[in-house]
């Protein structure tokens, strides 16, 4: 009697490059297996035997070892459990030579012999290897040729303006492979583009954006890099681009030539001179105070024309391009203008007796003791002394005495904060101890 043959334990691989067609019920990957299930049980008699494990990749290309299938393959390979892989076709199990060579290498190492059904050879003989390296070069070359093709198929297209797929761009939809403008996101398109036009600063731009609780298409808190890539995409102004030229698209733009041009102005700016602007623009007296009749917050901004720049206070009802109440006020005011009236107002308040007894009256229940006609004399000194403070130190002067101002269609409304006269009464109290006159 013969002894029967020692038991191989074969393990099946199958793998496709793409995911369509694996939700049908019997697919390319069932078919690969099916086929291999087959030669398996023709190889019987010599004791070959399918183990139970599926090992699948579905949608994963064979120019890459990184597939999870193929990673568990190579673990079982490793501990013992597997004597023989059996492939539908060699390039089911790679594309490229290097990796192939590896895989020979880890199956040589652990005695595992690989077998392809289409493709009978043996890699434990030097004619297997020498068959085996000559269809998988051409199996490389094929891959390589396909990626030929498909990178000019991709550069014509994108020179013919169409969409090649990808992540699809806020403001537009995929409809039968097209873009198509979403009027909704669309217009947040535009309002980034005109207030980073305003702030002059992505990172600036994408902090208020954030803190506002704009996401992403895809869901996400906003980014410095999410807006940069806004005011930089092509794709908002209807243009395709391919290796960095531009051509005309086949969808609708969304910005126009000239708020595009605005925003690609404020690109080129030297970085260091853009971050110098929005320190100047961080000192506005009033950034943070100033608010509409109907409670909109205001927000500094600036035009240049012909070469000179003009400053504002802008509603972020008009940026938003919101409704704007008729009881709101003007949505725009020149930051010359209203900064001035604020200063005049507090010039006057802080020069009035009844603001020195006010200081005087709250410094006894503190305790402070002060005379009162260095008191006076410190506030009397207010006027030269805001001519030569910093910006800087003027904001903070404003911060200090005021609480809100409101611009409605009657004017401007002005809380102060009393506590921020004492505390100022002091300040020129000590400048005038150190002789500071102007």
């Amino acid at each position: 009697m013969t002894a029967p043959p020692k038991r191989l334990r074969c393990a099946i691989y199958a793998r496709k490059s793409t995911e369509e067609g694996l939700d049908m019920e019997f697919n390319s990957l069932d078919a690969q297996r099916e086929a291999c299930e087959a030669y398996v049980a023709s190889q019987k008699a010599e004791g070959w035997a399918a183990i139970r494990e599926r090992y699948e990749d579905g949608g994963y290309s064979g120019g890459t070892l990184d597939r999870p299938a193929l990673t568990q393959l190579l673990k079982d390979i490793e501990t013992g459990l597997i004597d023989v892989v059996v492939v539908y076709k060699i390039d089911r199990l790679s594309r490229a030579l290097m990796d192939f060579s590896k895989l020979v290498e880890i199956f040589d190492r652990n005695n595992v012999t690989f077998v392809s059904v289409t493709q009978s050879f043996n890699t434990t003989t030097s004619m297997g290897r020498l068959t085996l390296n000559i269809l998988l070069s051409f199996a490389q070359f094929e891959r390589e040729i396909i990626g030929e093709r498909i990178r000019d198929k991709i550069a014509a297209s994108r020179k013919r303006g169409m969409w090649m797929g990808g992540c699809v761009p806020l403001g537009y939809d995929v409809k039968d492979k097209k873009l198509a403008v979403n009027e909704a996101e669309a217009e947040i398109v535009r309002m980034i583009f005109r207030r980073f036009m305003t702030v002059g600063s992505t990172s600036a731009l994408a902090r208020q954006l954030h803190a506002e609780g704009l996401l992403t298409k895809r869901g996400k808190p906003v980014s410095h890099g999410y807006v940069y890539k806004i005011v930089k995409n092509h794709i908002y102004l209807g243009e395709a681009v391919h290796k960095g030229t531009a051509y005309p698209g086949a969808h609708e733009p969304i910005v126009s030539r000239e708020l595009w041009e605005g925003a690609q102005a404020v690109l080129k700016e030297s970085p260091r001179l853009r971050a110098a602007g929005n320190r100047s623009r961080s000192d506005a007296l009033l950034k943070g105070l100033i608010f509409t009749a109907t409670g909109t917050a205001m927000t500094p901004a600036h035009t240049r024309k012909r070469h000179r720049l003009y400053h504002y206070y802008v509603s972020m009802d008009a940026i938003r391009r919101n409704p704007i109440p008729a009881d709101a006020g003007p949505p725009r005011l020149s930051a010359p203008m209203i900064e001035g009236a604020v200063v005049a107002e507090l010039r006057r308040l802080i020069a009035t007796p009844e603001t020195a007894a006010h200081i005087l009256e709250r410094f006894q229940q503190e305790g402070f003791h002060c005379d009162q006609r260095q008191l006076l004399a410190a506030l009397r000194n207010f006027n030269r002394l805001w001519e030569v403070l910093f910006p800087a130190e003027r904001a903070r002067i404003v911060r200090l005495l005021v609480a809100r101002v409101t611009a409605g269609p009657d004017g401007l409304a002005i809380d102060l904060r009393h506590q921020g006269l004492g505390d100022l009464a002091r300040d020129l109290l000590a400048k005038n101890s150190e002789g500071v006159t102007a």
